[in-house]
């Protein structure tokens, strides 16, 4: 794999939560996952990161003050461009048992009462990921799959203007550019492994 794929597979991971330990405690966990941590003390840092770049998954603590983790779900979810990204909610285990319900309710794909398990919280992040990665692979495909048609749209419309304005002794190069389309079309075939 080149180190231009290896950087553009990296998942950046956002951790939420207005106490320094846990903020440790999540970036020890999670450190052997090789990927860029990003911290936020509050829902309002939180909100500035989400808004000047792209998170596999959003690590978010319920309880803290100003914004809590409820309303600043709400905010991610309201935006366009940060409402699929995937919230972990972690919150301490004394919490109201209501919590995990108004969680999902506000768009949590998960919830973890503290203290976590590291492995299952490790597995849990590891799945978003995942998932995360095979997205911005679909993604670069079908980039690549509109370059094609677009492409083709641009040969088939200089044909067409090719043949409004010719003869019949044109019609040679008109076949040698249907035959240049159909090699397009059967590469776009072979990427989709049609």
């Amino acid at each position: 794999m080149s180190a231009e794929a290896t950087t553009d597979e990296r998942a950046s991971i956002l951790l939420v939560d207005d106490m320094e330990d846990n903020l440790i405690a999540l970036e020890a966990v999670l450190g052997s996952l090789n990927e860029p941590l990003v911290r936020a003390r509050s829902g309002e840092e939180a909100m500035k990161a989400l808004l000047r770049q792209r998170f596999a998954v959003v690590l978010l603590d319920i309880r803290m003050p100003g914004m809590d983790g409820f309303e600043t779900a709400a905010n991610i979810k309201r935006l366009d461009q940060t409402k699929d990204v995937p919230i972990i909610f972690l919150t301490g285990t004394d919490a109201d048992a209501g919590y995990a319900f108004r969680g999902y309710a506000t768009g949590a794909a998960d919830y973890l009462t503290k203290p976590f398990d590291p492995w299952v919280l490790r597995a849990k992040v590891t799945v978003f990921l995942d998932l995360h990665r095979k997205n911005q692979q679909l993604e670069r495909m079908l980039a690549r799959e509109q370059e094609h048609f677009d492409e083709l749209a641009n040969r088939l419309k200089k044909i067409e203007m090719h043949m409004a304005a010719s003869s019949l002794q044109d019609v040679f190069e008109l076949r040698h550019q249907v035959r240049q389309m159909e090699e397009l079309l059967r590469e776009m075939r072979r990427g989709r492994g049609m």
